[in-house]
């Protein structure tokens, strides 16, 4: 029979080449957290993409999923506002000068709906606090991410009847800007108080 030490180092050796070989780890826990949470998002593709290729902290809970969701909407939106200022300055027909106008306005409102629904997710109270107040941050996020929906929706509304280049390059950013944006939303929606917890 092998000496115990032997045993022992053999056992080892096993379990680290059965880890490797499955591919179990940090990343692996991260994309089945993304997959089984986006297969029912509104935009389940769109949402594993952006997920899947999310450059931040590696997502370990439902709660860490819906803040990466909100900084991938953030960062799209902020994109937007910058292209849209930039076609504000160069479009000549007023008629398509007054929609991009108002709609640079409202995607401004989305990126701070955006931003307060990111800064309600960090600041959760996962611990220590009472469901009432757990609920009553969960409700402040919700409303500030469907306002910032609303925005993206009534912004594609300011172009209707308008045709041309400049309609076209802003339903392109403006959609998937509320497609994320619903897709974070959704996000949100799936958390409850055992969810949020850290342990999730």
């Amino acid at each position: 029979m092998a000496p115990p030490q032997k045993l022992f180092l053999a056992a080892i050796v096993s379990a680290v080449i059965v880890a490797a070989t499955t591919g179990y780890g940090p990343n692996t826990a991260a994309e089945d957290i993304v997959h089984s949470s986006c297969l029912h998002a509104s935009y389940p593709s769109l949402c594993v993409r952006t997920l899947s290729t999310y450059s931040g902290p590696t997502i370990t809970n439902q709660r860490e999923l819906a803040q990466a969701a909100v900084k991938i909407s953030l960062s799209h939106a902020r994109a937007a506002a910058k292209k849209l200022a930039a076609v504000r300055e160069t479009v000549g027909k007023k008629r398509v000068k007054a929609a991009v106008v108002d709609c640079v306005e409202m995607i401004g409102d989305s990126v701070d709906e955006l931003s307060r629904t990111l800064g309600v997710l960090k600041h959760l109270h996962v611990t220590g606090g009472s469901a009432n107040e757990f609920r009553w941050q969960m409700s402040n996020a919700q409303t500030w991410a469907s306002a910032a929906l609303t925005d993206d929706d009534t912004c594609l509304d300011g172009f209707k009847g308008v045709e041309g280049k400049v309609k076209t390059e802003v339903k392109h950013w403006m959609t998937k800007v509320a497609r994320v944006t619903s897709n974070a939303l959704y996000m949100i929606n799936q958390l409850d108080e055992s969810r949020g917890k850290p342990h999730v």
